[in-house]
């Protein structure tokens, strides 16, 4: 496989997304001095947005460098996914036989108001508070007394530069009024050092749980200081179960409940995904449900006869098309989904966001999952 250096994907990526966008608003459709002044504004941004990423995302960690490079990447992709539309549309335009400069300005004008509006509530939708999903699981063997038994899920928070604090809080409040007698953090808890992001993650030490609250490392947890991450979650109250699993007893009845690390943690020594380990002693006469933070885990999952794996990672996409792309990765973007006679998976859009602050048809959830028995 051929490896691409990372200064020529941070060059080559923004000028395709810069390209087209250029090519429909600017070189289509101004002239003059319109059209120089259009192309230098595409330029400057060309040229500022790797500078704010390197600068926000690079060993820098600029708080404002990216949050500018994060919204710059985020209104890009909405602008540039519909100029591949507008593009079509201008195409059908021609056949009919539109000529320019209305062609052109029409089309222009579609994308622009288009582009604009989806920003706007995709800032909106990506900044509320998550909205409540409640799902219903049946869960083979799993006995009639835990029948009801309520997993309330958050997952991808990615506490980062932006300051979080109060939505953060009232997450947690939203998470209690559910009601949970379980509670699971599926990873991606934050980008950056717990010095630096652990004011927007404590508000999760007030999370109340009658029978415990779990957390599992994401990818994003490798990129940073994931061992500082699984000591803070303990630290507040939180069980983090790598590569383990715990039997929960509720109503005389017993479940277990797993969890594995992420496939990143394969690149710090003593992490990275062992479900063989994670299961070691467990009863197999009891249901498992499974905290894996990618979809595509349900593979090993299959195999060892998982009742349920919830997961996240893809944040349903997040911002529209991206979820096609994010498709070709994983086997599941959104929702349950069942893998076998015996597996199911559950994958959560997330509660929060990474990058930009933009959630287009991806909405953002707190999950409550509700355990069934068949023979209730």
């Amino acid at each position: 496989m051929i490896k691409i250096p990372r200064a020529v994907f941070m060059l080559v990526v923004p000028a395709l997304l810069f390209l087209l966008p250029w090519w429909l608003l600017v070189y289509t459709t101004l002239s003059g001095a319109a059209f120089w002044a259009g192309t230098a504004v595409f330029l400057l941004g060309y040229i500022a947005l790797p500078l704010a990423m390197v600068n926000g995302h690079g060993s820098r960690e600029s708080d404002a460098a990216a949050l500018v490079g994060d919204t710059m990447l985020g209104i890009l992709w909405v602008l540039f996914s519909w100029s591949a539309i507008g593009a079509v549309a201008r195409a059908v335009l021609i056949v009919a036989g539109v000529d320019d400069p209305v062609r052109s300005r029409v089309v222009a004008l579609g994308v622009l108001a288009i582009s604009a509006v989806l920003t706007a509530w995709g800032i909106y939708e990506a900044r509320r508070l998550p909205r409540v999903k409640t799902v219903e699981v049946t869960i083979p063997k799993l006995a009639p007394a835990l029948d009801g038994l309520r997993v309330v899920v958050v997952t991808d928070t990615h506490y980062a530069a932006t300051d979080r604090l109060r939505w953060s809080e009232r997450v947690v409040e939203t998470v209690n009024a559910q009601r949970p007698d379980i509670a699971c953090h599926a990873g991606d808890l934050a980008d950056g050092s717990v010095a630096k992001r652990r004011a927007q993650v404590d508000p999760l030490g007030k999370v109340e749980a009658t029978l415990g609250r779990f957390y599992i490392t994401g990818n994003h947890e490798y990129f940073g200081d994931a061992p500082g991450w699984i000591e803070h979650m303990a630290g507040l109250g939180w069980q983090p179960l790598r590569n383990q699993h715990e039997t929960l007893t509720h109503n005389g009845e017993r479940l277990i409940i797993a969890g594995i690390d992420d496939p990143t943690g394969v690149a710090v020594p003593g992490h990275g995904p062992d479900l063989p380990a994670a299961l070691t002693g467990a009863d197999p006469a009891l249901p498992v449900v499974l905290l894996a933070h990618q979809p595509k885990q349900i593979t090993d999952a299959v195999k060892a006869e998982v009742a349920l794996q919830i997961s996240g990672h893809t944040h349903g996409g997040q911002i529209w098309p991206f979820r096609y792309l994010v498709r070709l990765d994983q086997p599941v973007v959104a929702g349950l989904s069942r893998h076998s006679e015996h597996t199911q998976l559950y994958t959560s859009r997330g509660t929060g966001f990474w990058g930009p602050q933009l959630r287009v048809f991806a909405p953002s959830e707190i999950t409550v999952l509700i355990l069934r028995s068949p023979e209730a």
